[in-house]
């Protein structure tokens, strides 16, 4: 089998709308959750791409640890925002219908946010915001999930990678989306370090004993024992300024549980007392802004745009070919993507395998295979 394999984007989509309604999802949210997760891969953001297929939502499906139906309830709702209750289905359906709701809040009323309670893993945020920019719109988003990050002078995991997303629509071919977790670091690369048979760089995960740890395997297994916990953005202590990281953490935090009366901190392992899998009971919130209300959403998106280019434009370090903006990289790497499909190393096909034959899905013959 060779390391790695090219497959095509109309075939990871088929596969994964299929298998998602084998395990009990409708068609249209099967087709909804394999869009996130394609996204991830098309922007180059592969930990949380056909990475987490199998792992972070088949067998959470399968093993009851969330629902395949996303019965979606609206607890309170006023004019611009609104708190719905997702009762542990996909979160990546759950999150769509939240971000709708807010733009659709905001083209009537300028601004919407919307929050959720009792959902799931909802994929990368990046991809919420940017429903916004499509629709002109000003997104934030951003989430809690199970503890990972230590608290500035701690060493116990206590909050989670908690990103806070911000998407801004300009006059490029691309827009701004800043997609970045507030830990140094997140679970999904430290996963893509595991299957790939790497270390992880010391500094980034924090043991027991307050030493860095380097052993991606090891990490995994300690992180859910309590035993490791990632640095908040900018690193251990405060002279990195770990301390911002670990403030923008604790926002994200209180926004994820506090508004909609949620889950919050070690409530969110997803581990029961005797060991038991359990519900994680993520919080999420969403927010729409609507440039129109202000000076108009052609202003807002010419002036983003310049403030980019010049930042392009600007002096570069000796050495360097390129400054960027966020969301341009992501833009690149589609380009080059578009016309071939996501690059599986070797772990993530066999998984796909696995996902096949447990779900009699034999109709799919994967390039690794012929």
């Amino acid at each position: 089998m060779a390391e790695k394999n090219i497959l095509s984007w109309p075939v990871v989509q088929d596969f994964m709308e299929q298998a998602f309604e084998k395990v009990g999802l409708s068609k249209e949210d099967a087709a909804i959750c394999a869009d996130v997760i394609m996204e991830s891969d098309k922007r180059g953001i592969e930990s949380h791409g056909c990475n987490r297929f199998k792992q972070f939502y088949i067998d959470r499906v399968l093993s009851g640890q969330q629902q395949a139906v996303s019965n979606i309830e609206i607890l309170r709702e006023t004019a611009t925002t609104a708190v719905l209750d997702g009762n542990h289905g996909m979160g990546m359906v759950i999150s769509h219908k939240a971000m709708e709701m807010a733009i659709e809040k905001a083209k009537n009323y300028g601004m919407g946010m919307v929050a959720v309670r009792n959902s799931t893993h909802y994929g990368i945020a990046g991809y919420y915001a940017t429903m916004a920019t499509k629709a002109n719109m000003i997104g934030i988003t951003g989430t809690n999930a199970r503890p990972s990050i230590a608290p500035t002078f701690g060493v116990e995991n206590m909050m989670g990678t908690n990103p806070l997303t911000f998407g801004l629509p300009t006059d490029e071919d691309f827009p701004f989306v800043f997609d970045a977790a507030t830990s140094i670091v997140q679970r999904g690369r430290i996963e893509v370090y595991a299957k790939e048979g790497a270390e992880t760089p010391a500094g980034m995960v924090v043991g027991a004993d307050g030493e860095a740890m380097t052993d991606s395997q090891q990490i995994l297994v300690d992180l859910l024992k309590g035993k490791a916990a990632f640095a908040p953005l900018g690193g251990i202590g405060e002279e990195l300024a770990g301390h911002k990281g670990y403030g923008f953490a604790t926002v994200v935090e209180i926004l994820s549980a506090a508004l909609q009366a949620g889950s919050f901190l070690k409530m969110l392992t997803g581990i029961g007392p005797d060991g038991s899998k359990q519900t994680f009971n993520v919080g999420h919130f969403f927010i729409a802004i609507d440039p129109e209300a202000f000076m108009g959403a052609e202003t807002f998106k010419n002036i983003a745009g310049q403030i980019l280019r010049e930042l392009r434009a600007s002096k570069k370090a000796p050495g360097q070919e390129r400054i960027y903006t966020a969301g341009e990289k992501e833009y690149l790497t589609w380009l080059e993507r578009k016309d071939s499909g996501v690059t599986l190393n070797e772990a993530v096909q066999k998984e796909l395998m696995e996902v096949r034959d447990q779900l009699q899905l034999s109709q799919f013959v994967f390039p690794w295979e012929e």
